[in-house]
Parts: C-alpha cells; structure tokens; sequence
C-alpha cells in the first residue's frame, strides 16, 4: 500500500466511489474530495455542503449522492455543487446510499432505510420487519438487497424494500458494518 493524500485536509476517509478514472473520497471532517489522477492529488468539492463528515457515497451516470450527518446532497455536477434532498427524510444522519435500478436507497443512524424513486427528490420510509434502524452498509444483486445493521445483522428484501427479513444463520456478530456480494456469495464483515 501506498499513501495517495496530496490535496486532502483530512486523511480520515469513510467512503468511496467511483465513475470511471474519477474517484470520490467523502472524509471524517474534510467533507468530499474528488480526484480525476488515480489519486495522485485531492480537490475538495464541497459547495453546497453543509456538514463535513460525508458517511457514504454513491454515483450512478451523472448523479452523485453524498449523506452527511446534517441530511442528504445531490449533484449533478461531479461534485462542484451540491443541493439538499432530504424531503421525507425522518433523520438527518445518513450512513449508507445504493442504487437499484431507477431506485436510490438510503440507510440512516436511527431512522432505518428510505427510498427514492425520483432520484432523491422525495423519500419513504422503508422499514417493514427491521428490527434494528441503524443501518451500516447496503449490498444489491438484481432483485436481491441487503442491509447490515448495528446489532441486528443482516436483513434481505426481494421487493425494492417492502419488507426485511432477517438472514443471520451462522452470523457470530451482529454488527454487520461492511457486505459485499461476489458472484453468488454474500460476505459480512
């Protein structure tokens, strides 16, 4: 491993995302940084913002999504500028983003999973059978979403989060921070 930091203010990194040669960076306290060079140097992009600690990213096209814990941003502008969409939203903290098909997922520190289906511009609450609303992290193949949770595991929707069920077999520790799915398999950490 190498340290690639040049232009960050603050190496305390959450998340990443990624669009083809860019890479995005949200931090502990920096707010988001953009690179464009395989990280050779860091631009903060962070007009629009108003918290510093960007907990999850995701890019899908165009489309950027950055949940802080003061709300939920949108750009459409690789980051240059950024506008609050977080109509519906029953909490401020948003810990984890994915997209699904036309649907943009949002987990949340408290108030569980949300949805949109017009790229943020309304969401739902989405909870039915979670037992557990802080949610950590998303893993989606096709049809097939999961979440992991802070001290209830893993739960698994088949219908765009309708309802949640709770896949926790064999799971020795609860606190699911990290999924990942390679090819048929679902990894937690």
């Amino acid at each position: 491993w190498t340290p690639i930091n040049t232009g960050l203010t603050n190496t305390k990194v959450l998340c990443l995302a990624s669009s083809g040669t860019t890479v995005y960076v949200g931090t502990n306290g920096g707010g988001a940084f953009l690179s464009t060079n395989a990280g050779s140097s860091w631009s903060p992009i962070n007009t629009g913002l108003t918290q510093n600690k960007v907990a999850s990213l995701a890019i899908k096209g165009d489309t950027l999504f950055a949940g802080t814990q003061d709300g939920l941003f949108l750009s459409t502008t690789n980051g240059v500028s950024w506008t609050e969409v977080s109509t519906g939203l029953t909490t401020t903290a948003i810990t984890a983003l994915a997209f699904s098909g036309p649907n943009v997922f949002a987990g949340s520190g408290g108030g569980g999973v949300f949805l949109s289906s017009n790229l943020g511009a309304s969401w739902t609450a989405i909870n039915n059978g979670l037992n557990n609303i802080y949610v950590n992290t998303f893993a989606i193949s096709g049809a097939h979403i999961f979440i992991g949770t802070w001290g209830d595991g893993v739960f698994y929707s088949n219908n765009n989060g309708t309802s949640w069920t709770a896949v926790n077999t064999g799971l020795s520790c609860l606190e699911a921070v990290d999924l990942e799915i390679i090819v048929s398999n679902l990894y937690a950490a």
